[in-house]
């Protein structure tokens, strides 16, 4: 059993309460975007605009820390290559979230109708950090023999191709992909995430990881980190915009205007920075057990809340019955208590996980038990039917000799 000195040495605990926050933040910013009525949603109201801007941030923050994390603890064994035994848990984890990403989409009247609807092959969070945790497996993979260097520096090249050409690539239809293909990289059918340029926030925390691990002995690591993560963050959010007309201007490069036009990918790049530095500053006071286990279990109450807002496998969640109906006086408390119950419910599954997976498994060995014992009392019975069968056609056809 390892001691206390050594898994604290092991794990940084501000990214597991930035993981926390951030899906807390998730859970609230969805109930109140899919419940409130659209008379509320006024840019000019000061409280709305501050939640609006804040609601921004999750989705950036909750990929650099994925991606962050599991690099985290791919890097930081002493294996390489595939050998690694941390390959074969990233690509197993993320298959298992792309599977999971599609079984929430799920209806199941539909498929007692024969078909899938359209929604079950849209993109959400699931596929996209899926697909971003294989990424990253797949950069590890190809740079785990070379120079130190090779690794984080395709990472960090990847987030800023992705950002850097995203008002170019976003025009495209990906027409000549199938549908379910295409919904990985556009959203013109209905995907809500996709994975370019969301990938980038993911490998940008990988990126940031290996500087950690890197630097991790080192003194001085957080008072440097904090101190460059707000100075880039606030110079991200406050000039990359017209830093990116000057660069226009100088160059003639018509795509840094596009780029200074909808600036949303290096504002929201700004704004994960400047929470990481928060974070640092407050990590001393982020060991709390609760926030930890939280952080801990961000896939349980993600599939909680999607069962639980979205009506996963039945369509009858509170988006269906409430979609765009409340008023600010409802939707805040509601907000509050959908958080702490999708919350409780994914603690309490985690206090009993292996139970309830063991009572899972046992029920799954006796069906299967079940159905070998009825396969092998039924197989003469259809043998027997079946030759029968064949005589009393072939008597009837008049091919029978008897």
């Amino acid at each position: 059993m390892q001691t206390g000195t050594k898994i604290a040495s092991n794990r940084l605990f501000f990214i597991d309460a930035m993981r926390a926050w951030a899906i807390l933040m998730m859970l609230q910013g969805h109930f109140i975007d899919g419940l409130l009525d659209p008379i509320f949603r006024n840019p000019e109201n000061p409280i709305y605009s501050i939640w609006l801007y804040f609601r921004g941030i999750t989705a950036p923050v909750f990929f650099t820390v994925s991606g962050f994390i599991f690099t985290y603890l791919l890097i930081r064994v002493p294996q390489k290559g595939l050998e690694n035994p941390r390959v074969k848990k990233g690509i197993k984890r993320g298959l298992q979230l792309l599977l999971i990403g599609y079984l929430l989409r799920l209806n199941i009247f539909g498929l007692f109708n024969g078909q899938l609807y359209h929604g079950f092959y849209l993109v959400d969070v699931l596929h996209c950090i899926g697909l971003s945790i294989l990424a990253i497996v797949g950069v590890y993979l190809i740079a785990h023999n070379k120079k130190k260097f090779v690794f984080p520096t395709i990472l960090l090249t990847i987030t800023l191709l992705l950002f850097l050409f995203e008002p170019l690539y976003k025009q495209w239809s990906f027409g000549f992909m199938p549908e379910v293909l295409a919904n990985y990289f556009t959203k013109a059918n209905g995907s809500v995430f996709t994975i370019i340029p969301w990938l980038g926030y993911a490998s940008l925390g990988g990126f940031l990881s290996f500087i950690f691990t890197r630097f991790k002995s080192n003194r001085y690591l957080y008072p440097v980190a904090i101190t460059t993560f707000t100075l880039v963050g606030l110079s991200l959010i406050a000039y990359s915009s017209s830093g990116f007309l000057t660069l226009q201007e100088w160059t003639g490069i018509r795509l840094f205007e596009m780029i200074q036009m909808n600036n949303y990918l290096f504002i929201r790049l700004g704004d994960v920075f400047v929470v990481f530095a928060v974070f640092m500053v407050f990590r001393k006071f982020m060991t709390n057990r609760t926030v930890l286990k939280i952080g801990a279990s961000t896939l349980s109450i993600y599939v909680i809340h999607f069962i639980i807002l979205y009506g996963s496998f039945t369509g009858l969640g509170l988006y269906r019955f409430f979609h765009h109906e409340l008023t600010p006086t409802l939707v805040i408390p509601g907000a509050l208590l959908f958080m702490v119950s999708c919350t409780f419910l994914a603690l309490l599954y985690g206090k009993h996980e292996l139970e309830i997976k063991s009572q899972i498994a046992l029920a799954a060995m006796n069906g299967k038990r079940k159905a070998l014992s009825l396969q092998k009392t039924m197989t003469p019975v259809a043998k027997e039917f079946l030759t029968k069968l064949r005589l009393a056609l072939l008597r009837l056809l008049g091919l029978s000799r008897s």
